[in-house]
Parts: structure tokens; C-alpha cells; sequence
């Protein structure tokens, strides 16, 4: 089992937006399962009053794509951490598809993300999974693929100099 610190040694997501509280499974290069609880507290609810209801307590689909794409890229830097996002190589999302949904996921659940390699092309990877709460699905991912890139050529140009 791989907790909180571990996976701060490999990807850089931080308070309040790393989603992945620990790792109950991990074959490097084949798969990965990590684990989410979801709390009363979490930002999405700040907003919420006296006057909400249960239904509003529903998680965000939103949230679970993100939590799960970290599963995914947590599985894919094993090998090659990368924890510092202004360092070496940022990992880019470049696409998401077939994505569904399943039953809402509420305070008290714990979201288990299945993660699968597919393929690996260069520095582009290609990973499928699911999301399930016990035995129930509630997040079915066709495929993510992710891809590195330096981070130099991510930085904006520089603005040409005044009057040239």
C-alpha cells in the first residue's frame, strides 16, 4: 500500500487539488488501483447551505475524471517520477473518450480508480479503467492518453521588443 507521500513523490498535484488519498495495487507498466475518499468537506460543497438537499451532495463526474486521470498518470510516471511541475517534463491530457457514468458517488464513499496501460508510444501513453464504489460502477473510461513535453517548450514566447 502506497500512501499520500508516495504519491507526492510522483506526481506533482498538491492540496487541494491532488484527489488520491492511497494506492492498494500497482503492477508498474501493466496496472494500478488507488483509492479516493469522498468527504462532507471537500471544496465542491462550500457553497452548499441548510436549505440543500442529499441530491446536491452528488460528487462532480468532473472531480471523478480528474481523480482517475491522476490514477492514470500516477501509473504512467511510476518509473519516471516527475513530483516538481516546474522541472523536466509536464504531463499533458490529450484526450478523454467514451467516458460514462454509473450511479452518483455522495459523502462517505470511497472511489476505487481501476487504471490499465494499453500502449505505450515514445512518450505518449494509452490507458483505459473504470471507477467502481464497492462493486458498483460509477465512472467507465474508454480511453486517456497523456503525453510528456519539456517544460521549456510550453513557455509562452517572449513578447517582441517595442516599436521593432
Amino acid at each position: 500500500m502506497i500512501g499520500v507521500a508516495g504519491i507526492r513523490k510522483v506526481i506533482p498535484q498538491r492540496y487541494p487539488i491532488l484527489l488520491l488519498d492511497r494506492v492498494v495495487e500497482l503492477v508498474p507498466g501493466e496496472r494500478l488501483a488507488a483509492l479516493k475518499a469522498v468527504t462532507c468537506s471537500e471544496a465542491c460543497y462550500e457553497r452548499l447551505d441548510e436549505a440543500s438537499v442529499d441530491r446536491d451532495y452528488a460528487y462532480p463526474g468532473t472531480l471523478i475524471v480528474e481523480s482517475w486521470a491522476q490514477a492514470a498518470v500516477l501509473l504512467a510516471s511510476w518509473e519516471n517520477p516527475n513530483p516538481d511541475v516546474l522541472a523536466g517534463k509536464v504531463v499533458l491530457a490529450g484526450s478523454i473518450s467514451n467516458v460514462t457514468f454509473g450511479n452518483p458517488v455522495y459523502p462517505g464513499d470511497v472511489l476505487e480508480h481501476r487504471v490499465r496501460l494499453v500502449k505505450v508510444v515514445g512518450e505518449t501513453v494509452i490507458l483505459e479503467g473504470e471507477t467502481v464504489v464497492g462493486d458498483e460502477p460509477v465512472m467507465r473510461l474508454g480511453q486517456f492518453v497523456q503525453t510528456l513535453r519539456p517544460l521549456d517548450a510550453l513557455r509562452p514566447a517572449e513578447p517582441a521588443p517595442a516599436g521593432v
